[in-house]
């Protein structure tokens, strides 16, 4: 019989890394998914069992990959990938789904990627302490959000320090700190007309460069970044205000109104009052009461 444990977690209030879903799954034989593309990174630990992953390249030309208990597998956002149990003895797993800001640079750190989604454990204990960390988030659902994202962040911890490919690379401290100072730069100035020259100007370094660096550490742009950040705020002010949409505009950088609106459907592909219809804290308490 097919086991599963499977929980969403809605709390989008963390954003360097945030989680979507997780849960634990004993799974039938030859039980798949796929071929999908995620919007989100997804970690499987393999507790016993078998199964194969396929992750298919740009030509649509798939690698395979063999697995078994005491190991795990990492699907990157964009990347189609199809995986399944085995015939014989089909696997057991838990899973997290995650993303944001911060969690390109923490998979970087272990080593993994869409080109080496493999995770084995430097050692036997390693792993143990992944998969416990993964089942706890799995079988502790109901704990407040704080609580889940600090074993989310357990959960990362473990993965990097247990990770066999984990990857020290020089200079990066160098690297990590001048992205640190733009994204405080960012996060203090965000409201304002901040340019990337900027942002470099604040680190003391040449613009190419400073992009060159910050794509390094984050896997994205600084403009890629600022406008993700604006985004995220403002959708944070569209649930929990009732500020006018033109104040929310200027209050993340926009003095436009029109150019804010279509940067926030370019981002989350509905309009700002859309989202706010959506997503309203306010709205959803009156619903509440109105119902009451």
């Amino acid at each position: 019989m097919d086991k599963v444990l499977f929980h969403m977690f809605s709390d989008d209030r963390f954003m360097d890394l945030t989680l979507y879903q997780y849960g634990y799954e004993q799974c039938l034989p030859l039980h798949s998914y796929g071929p999908f593309v995620r919007n989100h990174f997804l970690f499987h630990y393999v507790i016993s069992g078998k199964g194969t992953l396929l992750v298919d390249d740009e030509n649509s030309q798939s690698t395979e990959y063999q697995l078994q208990g005491g190991m795990g597998f990492l699907i990157e956002p964009d990347c189609v990938n199809t995986y399944f149990a085995d015939r014989k003895d089909p696997w057991e797993y838990a899973w997290i789904e995650f993303s944001g800001l911060r969690a390109k640079e923490i998979l970087e750190g272990s080593g993994l990627s869409s080109d080496s989604p493999v995770y084995l454990p430097r050692t036997p204990q390693d792993g143990e302490r992944l998969k416990n960390e993964i089942l706890y988030l799995a079988t502790h659902a109901q704990e407040s959000s704080y609580h889940l994202i600090g074993h989310l962040y357990l959960i990362m911890d473990a993965l990097v320090s247990g990770s066999s490919s984990r990857r020290h690379t020089q200079g990066g401290k160098r690297a990590q700190f001048y992205t640190n100072e733009a994204v405080t730069f960012i996060a203090q100035n965000y409201s304002r007309a901040i340019t990337v020259e900027d942002m470099a100007r604040r680190c003391n370094l040449d613009r190419s460069y400073f992009g060159k660096v910050f794509r390094d550490v984050l896997g994205q742009s600084p403009q890629e970044f600022l406008i993700q950040y604006r985004m995220e705020k403002a959708a944070e002010l569209l649930k929990i205000t009732d500020l006018s949409v033109g104040e929310i505009s200027r209050q993340v950088g926009y003095p436009n109104q029109l150019h804010f609106s279509r940067a926030f459907k370019n981002f989350y592909g509905i309009s700002p009052r859309t989202y706010r219809q959506n997503n309203s804290y306010c709205s959803r308490v009156c619903i509440v009461h109105c119902k009451k």
